[in-house]
């Protein structure tokens, strides 16, 4: 079987699974740890742009928010969407990666999430989460080898570029009068409404997912 079979058959599968347990108790944890990311990236904006981070939350209905003072708010609001799809990139591109150690990589994302838990999100799911979320990435790390370590980040990753996807078209572009990151822009910058915002940030994220699976269609 050439590699580029094994590619179409090994994504195949993995979509064709994705899409039949997207609504089961097995996918929910990854939709929580992507909005988790979708967070972090806020925080990241505002901390690298001067402002003060106050505090995260996470809620059991796949939401989440940022309170921050200070820092550049358009830079913080654009940063939600697009970081989580970010992450889920560099996550996919260690997971293709052959001289990674995927089994650090995992390890280092479960102490991250514990301590990012820890440290700044203040609600109770997600405390619950964030702890039994970073414990068991930093156990599989340590325990389930490195093939299936490799897995895990490439699930890891292409969920995460996925579900950006699909909650820019869920929040924004089919409920436009929610008061999402979109929402916000569009009144801090009086450009535009939420769904001219929502319609750039996924046709952003569709070329940079289409980027991606060219780029490991070629090395495959």
């Amino acid at each position: 079987m050439t590699g580029k079979l094994r590619f179409l058959l090994g994504f195949g599968l993995f979509f064709a699974a994705l899409w039949l347990l997207w609504n089961t108790p097995v996918i929910y944890p990854l939709k929580i740890f992507v909005v988790l990311l979708h967070e972090v990236s806020h925080a990241i904006a505002v901390v690298s742009t001067g402002g003060t981070l106050d505090r995260i939350t996470l809620d059991p209905y796949q939401g989440g928010a940022t309170y921050f003072s200070g820092g550049n708010a358009f830079l913080a609001l654009s940063a939600g969407y697009l970081g989580s799809l970010l992450w889920g990139g560099l996550m996919f591109g260690a997971a293709r990666t052959r001289w990674v150690k995927t089994e650090w990589v995992n390890g280092a994302i479960g102490v991250a999430v514990i301590l990012l838990t820890v440290f700044f999100v203040r609600s109770g799911f997600g405390v619950v989460f964030g702890i039994f979320f970073g414990a068991a990435m930093v156990a599989a790390a340590r325990n389930v080898g490195a093939t299936w370590n490799r897995r895990l980040l490439l699930t890891l990753g292409l969920t995460s570029a996925l579900y950006a996807i699909l909650d820019i078209k869920s929040d924004i572009l089919d409920r436009p009068e929610l008061e999402s990151d979109a929402y916000m822009l569009a009144e801090l910058t009086g450009i535009g409404t939420a769904t001219t915002w929502g319609i750039l940030w996924i046709g952003i994220a569709l070329a940079f997912s289409t980027w991606l699976m060219l780029r490991a269609w070629d090395e495959a």
